[in-house]
């Protein structure tokens, strides 16, 4: 095992030298990428519909292309889903992505085509451990197993030649026999749709292998961690699985759940990597060890425009090219891509850290924000100023939603939180005038819609019992995957539903 994993470290590390090219020429990458993924796709029912035979530049297809979301993409994918091809993309797609996001309840069909299967997500998956082999040479992964904490989807058949899952379900599908080897637990466990039966089987399943690696939410990730503890009355994972040495995780930030990691992994050298993987491609990995910016992987059949988000609600809304923006403003990412999505708006908002390489950080949803006093708050923000409130009151928090408080009779409005602690607060009031406090320092609206109280009252915070969130997501069906609890909504479906299900005590 210790040879295999010498050779697979060396081999991994010459990717490096690719990843140093695009990061040298970005522009050059991603023109190429445009000029191939325009040219593959005119023939294609899409291509003729805009004559992508006769696009020969970015501004051209800006011009012709109306940006899309999956609403407008929905007609074409639908016919997709019943077996035609060559509608958005000319190879055959057979396999889809199932994605309900936080954003509706009503699920979305990504189309995966072998292209962005091999191009992007694999080729991502490739990169991830090409960097981690690069920053961490010694390291032993090979030497035992990866515990993959996979999708929430069984695999569907919906006609002879097509097939969907969650995205991470689809990959596990598709892996090849020796990746498939490295892998624990067996796909039977893996793709279970029950999450509460799995967590209980992937932790009996695992307990007894050597577990090198972990790639999970972090969320799924601590409650299955919990489940290996209680079954093993061990302390922590390093007495369960004593070479683990890396944890690939993302979806949400990690920044909340870092000192909770550090009590189920205490080891000083525990190597964390954040990947930025959704169904629609593979975005962006984090390449420095010292630093939670995200690398913009450029060479992964995308080509990138983003949108200034105070642009979002425009007609016919100009986008900027990667070589047009701007540090640390806040962008929608809207992706053209070798799976057949065009100038498609997936929902996210980055900024940019680093323009040499393109290094970003995810700040949130394009749906995922509170403005209804035209505060902008985005998660971001509130992720700084939960973490700052914790660390402040030795709490730990587990989930969290807010939304707004509209103004009523005299009455001005407010932003109403619902809170669960894995760890108390040691003063709660305290806690929430951290939480105001930070707020009003990170974000300029907010603080002057709060001076003295003329627009925003003081935060209402409510202190939710254990498993609120995990219920709540459970009675809507959407326990595990990638199903994940709304930080930050500008109305209030979600809180108006969660609150029911809280006690009376619960209330502060």
């Amino acid at each position: 095992m210790a040879i295999v994993n010498s050779i697979f470290t060396w081999y991994m590390k010459k990717r490096v030298h690719q990843i140093e090219l695009f990061m040298k020429y970005p522009h050059d990458v991603q023109e190429e990428w445009f000029e191939k993924l325009i040219s593959s796709a005119a023939d294609t029912e899409w291509g003729r519909k805009y004559d992508y035979e006769s696009i020969s530049n970015p501004r051209q297809f800006k011009e012709r292309v109306p940006i899309q979301n999956y609403e407008t993409l929905k007609p074409f994918i639908e016919r997709m889903l019943r077996g035609e091809q060559n509608i958005l993309w000319p190879t055959e797609i057979k396999w889809f992505a199932k994605s309900s996001g936080t954003t509706s309840d009503r699920s979305k069909f990504i189309p995966v085509s072998e292209e962005s299967l091999q191009e992007c997500h694999f080729k991502g998956g490739k990169d991830m451990l090409s960097i981690f082999c690069n920053n961490r040479p010694e390291n032993q992964i090979l030497t035992g197993k990866g515990l993959v904490l996979g999708g929430s989807h069984q695999i569907n058949q919906l006609n002879e030649d097509s097939f969907y899952g969650d995205l991470s379900a689809v990959l596990i599908k598709n892996l090849p026999m020796w990746a498939e080897y490295y892998r624990t637990p067996n796909i039977s466990i893996a793709l279970m749709d029950n999450y509460e039966d799995k967590m209980e089987k992937m932790a009996v399943a695992t307990i007894k292998e050597n577990v090198t690696n972990i790639a999970g939410v972090p969320t799924w990730t601590i409650v299955l961690a919990k489940k290996v503890l209680e079954l093993t009355g061990k302390s922590n994972l390093l007495e369960v699985w004593p070479n683990l040495e890396l944890y690939i995780h993302g979806a949400v930030n990690f920044k909340p759940y870092r000192e909770q990691f550090k009590e189920l992994i205490p080891n000083c050298d525990m190597y964390y990597l954040e990947t930025y993987n959704a169904s629609e491609g593979f975005f962006g990995i984090q390449d420095e060890v010292k630093s939670d910016e995200l690398l913009l992987m450029l060479d992964y059949g995308i080509y990138y425009e983003f949108l200034p988000i105070e642009k979002l609600d425009d007609d016919n809304p100009d986008t900027l090219s990667l070589d047009e923006v701007e540090l640390f403003k806040n962008y929608a990412i809207i992706i053209s891509t070798n799976g057949g999505l065009w100038r498609y708006m997936i929902g996210d908002t980055v900024q940019f850290t680093c323009l040499s390489p393109y290094r970003i950080k995810i700040t949130g949803r394009t749906k995922h924000f509170i403005n209804a006093f035209g505060e902008e708050v985005i998660i971001d923000n509130a992720e700084q100023a939960i973490c700052k409130a914790c660390t402040e009151t030795g709490a730990v928090f587990k989930d969290y939603t807010a939304c707004p408080i509209y103004f009523k009779g005299e009455e001005v409005g407010g932003h109403e939180w619902i809170i669960e602690f894995d760890q108390q607060p040691n003063d709660f009031e305290y806690f929430v005038d951290v939480l105001d406090k930070t707020l009003r320092e990170v974000n300029s609206d907010y603080d002057a819609k709060r001076f003295k109280d003329l627009a925003l009252r003081r935060p209402k915070v409510h202190n939710a019992p254990y498993n609120t969130f995990y219920n709540w997501l459970k009675s809507k069906g959407k326990l595990g995957g990638q199903h994940k609890v709304p930080r930050l909504a500008n109305e209030r479906t979600y809180v108006d539903e969660i609150l029911p299900m809280m006690t009376d005590k619960s209330m502060i």
